[in-house]
């Protein structure tokens, strides 16, 4: 091993250290790829890349959608979209066994569209429908559960704020990987619904029945899935129609979501200033991951050790498709550890040269959506799993009297079929990239 690798191997050793004593992961990467460039190329060289690493980091336009979904998504929690939503999904679903968890995993898809994030999915929605769970004597583990495993549908479904990060480290298209991320995101809702009929079918009393409405009622909550309707339509259907780009789109959803909270008295001059202050926050953690997350890719590639990496993979002798089960495996137990954004920005830079050398059969462009999608899917099993499942602390939180490990029973159902989803996907990545090729 030469003296660069061994040094690159050290920093991890160094990098994983700081991460255990909780060491904000932004600045660890940052101080470890300081030192490591510092003692690999010596001052000049890193204070060379100082001088323009944060601005070519930051002015990335690329990454001016982050914060814009950011506000959006802070926009549409104030606009009360959350509530309308629920009321909508129960009043169509509500009425069937376990027919408001379905609710509640469907208003979590909606939210997510405009939203984009995952744990603002889960404690918005959390808020909103489990007073309703409980209401109708739900169990604590299915309703808790069907929270916590609901919000991972806001890392997937289009916008996602860790689907436009990942699109820049690969530099993969974000109009691709979001056409790309629909079918799979719609799965999920899909498979989480019939986990949901299984579960109230085994066990009936854990998820009763609620009331039917009639056609009055039915129709005036359904009037209120309608501002999210146009919001996602003009929003993600426009950049798949090709009418404008990522930025632009998000600018136009951050108008229309605040200009319908506006308009419903919901949304008033303190509100603004309180969303974008949360989004200034937000993005500047994302900002400051990222920087770190470039600082310690320079030392990492100086030490050659995603080189190493990707060349000892492709020797081994294990082919492609088990290389990639491998890699999707600890993309799950990494995620049991770190936040969704934080695992992408750290491992990526040394899982992606890995996939980018085997031989899938396809292009590298669908690759990289490929392995996005999959990636993004795994790390999210990581928000219901032990032993952080943020989404499942959030959640809990909430549900007071309820034991932490009940919610974790209740997430486990919707873990076992997100496996099967991820089965799928790697089996006919067709699903993944059929959307993203009809689009041209």
């Amino acid at each position: 091993m030469g003296h660069e690798l061994l040094t690159g191997v050290i920093g991890l050793v160094a990098l994983v250290g700081l991460i255990a004593i909780r060491i904000p992961i932004g600045y660890a990467m940052a101080c470890v790829g300081i030192a490591g460039i510092l003692v690999l190329s010596g001052p000049a060289i890193l204070l060379s890349q100082l001088k323009s690493l944060a601005y070519g980091t930051f002015s990335n336009y690329d990454m001016s959608v982050v914060p814009l979904f950011i506000l959006m998504g802070h926009f549409a929690n104030k606009a009360h979209l959350s509530h309308g939503l629920f009321r909508a999904a129960n009043a169509w679903l509500g009425r069937f066994r376990g027919g408001v968890a379905m609710a509640a995993i469907a208003s979590c898809a909606g939210f997510g569209a405009v939203s984009g994030s995952s744990l603002a999915t889960a404690s918005t929605m959390g808020r909103v429908a489990l007073p309703e769970l409980r209401r109708y004597n739900y169990s604590p583990a299915l309703a808790t559960g069907t929270l916590a495993a609901g919000g991972v549908l806001g890392i997937l479904i289009p916008p996602s704020v860790v689907l436009v990060v990942y699109a820049v480290i690969v530099e993969a298209n974000i109009v691709k990987m979001f056409s790309a991320a629909l079918v799979p995101g719609l799965m999920a809702v899909l498979f989480f619904i019939i986990v949901i009929m299984i579960y109230t079918a085994v066990r009936p009393d854990s998820g009763p029945r609620g009331e039917a409405v009639d056609r009055k009622e039915l129709l005036a909550a359904s009037i209120g899935v309608i501002p999210v309707v146009v919001v996602f339509g003009l929003v993600i259907g426009g950049i798949y129609a090709g009418f404008f780009t990522p930025t632009p789109a998000a600018a136009i959803g951050v108008f229309l979501v605040f200009a319908y909270g506006a308009a419903r008295r919901f949304i008033g001059i303190k509100d603004v200033f309180e969303a974008i202050l949360e989004t200034a926050k937000s993005a500047g953690m994302i900002y400051v991951i990222l920087l770190g997350a470039e600082l310690l890719k320079i030392f990492m590639s100086r030490g050659g050790v995603p080189q190493a990496a990707a060349e000892m993979m492709v020797n081994s002798g294990l082919s492609p498709m088990l290389i990639l089960v491998l890699l999707l495996l600890a993309l799950i137990i990494l995620g049991c550890l770190m936040d969704s954004l934080s695992m992408i920005l750290l491992v990526m830079p040394f899982f992606w040269p890995v996939v980018a050398q085997l031989d899938f059969g396809m292009s590298l462009d669908d690759t990289k959506i490929w392995f996005g999608i999959l990636a993004l899917i795994v790390v999210e099993l990581g928000l219901i799993t032990p032993p952080v499942g943020m989404n499942v602390f959030v959640i809990n939180s909430m549900a007071k009297g309820v034991p932490m490990m009940e919610t974790f029973k209740g997430a486990f159902p919707f873990f076992a079929v997100e496996l099967v989803r991820v089965a799928l996907l790697v089996a006919f990545p067709a699903i993944v990239l059929f959307f993203p090729a009809w689009l041209g």
